[in-house]
């Protein structure tokens, strides 16, 4: 048995095709499987819809055809070449057929929309009824809302791109033109492509036009391509997308937060009283001892985390330590 989102690929790989229906006028998408089928409906106000797997299709036929006894294989061989012709618009389902010898009759209610089938299996009438009911919002979305308005987009694109290519066109002509070329047909001669005057006269000439022609709910072949391009895209894009989430990324402004920066204050370590700072550049410069000497003073020993700001060199220490940098040895005597 076909799963329910196979089932729902394979419908929506098909496109709307118009057909009739004891004379009423619908668009249908049908999906006929081994044993399985599922069909849409729609009359541009209600869309319709029925999914029947194996055990169902023979629970049916035999509630309507009690004479007939044969396997659910049997039932639904003779189902489909009797109905698909007339459900993807290869045939009037209005009247009998004298190919297949089928007559459909359409009834709608409250509850949905009944379509019944008679016609002969080996010789026995053989009755089938599709029990649509009302589809919902996301099939509705699925099948008609997304993919129209991505066509809507598609053929919106293309009119500007063809506009595009009739201005470069123009230039093109305007050139030979102006360099003494010469139309030989003047019937053959066309105006200047202006394209706003032209949707401006789309809009007022043919709008109207396709509009009262919408009664017929026409999807052309044209149209029923392009809306098996649109799904068939959607489809490989559902396919081909990770299924994991991608982490978000950390960000490194953590490590430049100032408060990771700034210098550790801490209230419980000691500090420089006034006379302190008062006396401690004076014991700076009094001491005369080498870079190795202890520094001694009567004042408390400051601790070692306040002494790490470096100091100054004095003039004597920078002459001091010009000689040191310039012995050499070796071949640089």
């Amino acid at each position: 048995m076909v799963s329910v989102e196979a089932s729902e690929a394979l419908l929506l790989e098909q496109p709307w095709v118009p057909v009739c229906v004891g004379g009423v006028q619908l668009l249908a998408k049908s999906c006929f499987g081994n044993t399985a089928y599922r069909l849409l409906f729609t009359d541009m106000e209600c869309v319709w819809e029925e999914e029947m797997s194996a055990g169902a299709i023979q629970d049916r036929a035999r509630d309507l055809n009690r004479r007939l006894r044969a396997p659910v294989s049997a039932f639904f061989a003779h189902l489909c070449a009797v109905a698909r012709p007339c459900l993807s618009g290869q045939g009037d389902a209005g009247e009998e057929s004298d190919q297949n010898e089928a007559q459909f009759t359409l009834s709608r209610s409250t509850d949905g929309l009944m379509v019944r089938l008679k016609s002969e299996l080996a010789g026995v009438p053989f009755y089938w009824e599709f029990l649509c009911t009302p589809a919902s919002v996301a099939v509705v979305c699925s099948h008609l809302v997304r993919p129209l308005l991505a066509m809507s987009r598609l053929l919106q694109r293309q009119v500007g791109e063809l506009a595009a290519l009739l201005a470069r066109k123009d230039a093109e002509i305007q050139d030979y033109k102006e360099n003494g070329a010469v139309l030989s047909r003047g019937r053959l001669l066309t105006d200047v492509f202006e394209e706003q005057t032209y949707r401006e006269n789309f809009l007022t000439q043919v709008v109207p036009q396709v509009c009262t022609a919408q009664d017929c709910l026409g999807f052309d072949t044209e149209l029923q391509e392009l809306y098996t391009a649109v799904n068939a895209h959607r489809a490989s894009r559902k396919r081909k997308s990770p299924d994991d989430g991608v982490p978000g990324d950390r960000s490194p402004d953590s490590h430049n937060d100032p408060e990771c920066q700034a210098p550790d204050n801490d209230p419980g370590s000691p500090t420089l009283s006034g006379q302190e700072l008062s006396d401690a550049p004076a014991d700076r410069g009094s001491s005369s001892a080498g870079p190795g000497e202890e520094t001694r003073s009567a004042e408390p020993e400051v601790p070692q985390s306040e002494q790490t700001v470096p100091l100054n060199p004095t003039p004597s220490d920078r002459c001091t330590s010009r000689p040191r940098k310039k012995k050499a040895v070796g071949l640089f005597r």
